[in-house]
Order: C-alpha cells, then structure tokens, then sequence
C-alpha cells in the first residue's frame, strides 16, 4: 500500500514541477508533444543490435532536464521504479538468441545479451522522455496539445478523467489499508482471502465515488468536453525547438554517431603517427 501512496505522491509532484518558470516550461506544448513523439519512434525504431547508436538520444531528456531545472534524483528513482517492466519484457532475449554476435576479450557475448540491453535503455530513453514531457507540461497541458492536434476529443477527454480517477482510487486504497492496519493484530487479516475482500469493496467504493464525482460535474455543467483556461501559442521559437531536436534525431536514427566518431578519432591518429 505504500507502495501506491509514494507513485500518487510522485505524480503530485511532477504536476508541481511542472508550473516551474524555464524556458523549457514556457515551450508551446503542442512543440513538446510531437518533438517528444519523433523521439520515440526514432528511439524504437533503432535495431535491436545498435546499442551504440541509442547512446546519443540520452540528450534530449537530459539537456530537457537540466534546463528545466527538473531534480536529476527525483526522475532516476522514477526510471527505477518503472525498469523492472523493461527486465521482464527483456529477459528472455539471452535465452533464445544464444549466436555470438561480438568478444569482450576472450568472453563471448551473444545477441541475445545485446537485444536484452538494447531493449532496456529504450525503455529508459522513452520513459524518461515521457516523465520530462510531464514534468515541464503537466498532464493536463499534454492532454490539450493533443486535442489541439486534432487528437479526437472524447480520447484526450477520458485520459484527463483516467488521470484523475487514479487518485481517487489511491485515496480510497489508502483508506482500506489503514481501516485494516488498526483491526488486525500480527498476522490477522493478511491473507489472500482478506485482501481478495478488500479489492472487491475497493472496486465498488471507487465506482460509487466515481459516480459521485460525476454528478457533481453535471451539477456543475459538465457536458463531455474538459475546457482548460489557457491560451496556446506557437511562435518561432517553438518552431525552432521542433525542427531543430527532430533534425537532430533523425541524424541520430541513420547515423551511428559514437561509431563515426571512433572512426574518426582512430583516422585522425593514424595521419597523425604515420607522419610522426
């Protein structure tokens, strides 16, 4: 239970982050969005081999970072929190893709290994691009850019209601554990069939919240549409924010840059002992 109170209390802080003052912060975020989405897909796009190549995507989440004054910390733990995911999805790739692909000296190493690590430092690249992109934003604002692209609105509508209904679920999941901590002594009250109860009365109380809450917003003239008071504007700078980082990322995606650049050192070397 804890453990759901210390992710509701990071998604409270990434909303706080995000009403920070930078010039990250004051990118339209409409820009964010789709430069956020060009990276992913030039991200996931890379071969499952070229684990070099993925390297030098790590900028933009922590140029992004660093110039939004985001705490480094604080987002390291959130990729941690979230890695295991990745080590699950990955984890069978050493076992059935056992060809030797490379040698670290005399220790073979499989493709198997270098899918598995490829694998995880996308996961990390694309998650902690998402979290600057929240951070900067907040997830209110990426759900209007969305709806400013022309995302349908009844989808950027049920994201803002899902984001919302989490901390209701949270709230009331508290509740239950700490209802349950004060009548229960030693072990009492912590086997399967207790907390089997408890997510069945969790499932209907949050329905029953849920419904009371929607009343309320058509109490209140809730007509299926989330209007949010705040003016977007898309300037030359934005512009320049977009194309700059996707012009980047493409020369990421179809240029393996750390290799070239070893090429290049590795030439630059030879010229100059040869002509020593």
């Amino acid at each position: 239970m804890s453990t759901i109170a210390a992710g509701l209390s990071a998604l409270d802080r990434l909303d706080r982050l995000a009403r920070l003052d930078t010039a990250v912060h004051r990118v339209d975020p409409r820009a964010k969005v789709i430069t956020t989405a060009v990276f992913v897909v030039c991200v996931v796009s890379t071969g499952k081999y070229d684990l070099l190549g993925l390297l030098p995507f790590a900028v933009f989440p922590v140029v992004l970072a660093a110039e939004g004054d985001l705490p480094l910390g604080f987002l390291g733990r959130l990729l941690l929190m979230a890695s295991p995911f990745a080590l699950v999805m990955a984890a069978f790739n050493p076992l059935f893709d056992r060809e030797v692909v490379a040698w670290l000296g005399s220790v073979p190493v499989t493709g198997g290994w270098i899918s598995f690590a490829s694998i995880v430092l996308r996961f990390l690249l694309t998650v902690a691009a998402a979290l600057v992109l929240t951070a900067t934003t907040s997830f209110a604002g990426v759900c209007l850019a969305l709806e400013k692209l022309r995302v349908p609105e009844p989808l950027v509508t049920q994201l803002l209601l899902l984001y919302r209904y989490v901390f209701v679920l949270g709230d009331e999941t508290r509740r239950m554990a700490q209802a349950r901590r004060l009548r229960s002594f030693g072990r009492r009250g912590r086997d399967w069939r207790v907390y089997g109860q408890m997510l069945g009365h969790l499932l209907l109380r949050t329905f029953a919240r849920a419904q009371r809450i929607y009343l309320a917003m058509k109490a209140r003239g809730f007509d299926g549409s989330v209007r949010v008071a705040r003016p977007l504007h898309f300037g030359p700078g934005d512009l320049v924010f977009t194309l700059g980082w996707s012009a980047l990322f493409a020369l990421f995606r179809t240029v393996n840059v750390p290799l070239a650049l070893g090429r290049l050192v590795a030439g630059v070397l030879g010229i100059a002992a040869g002509t020593g």
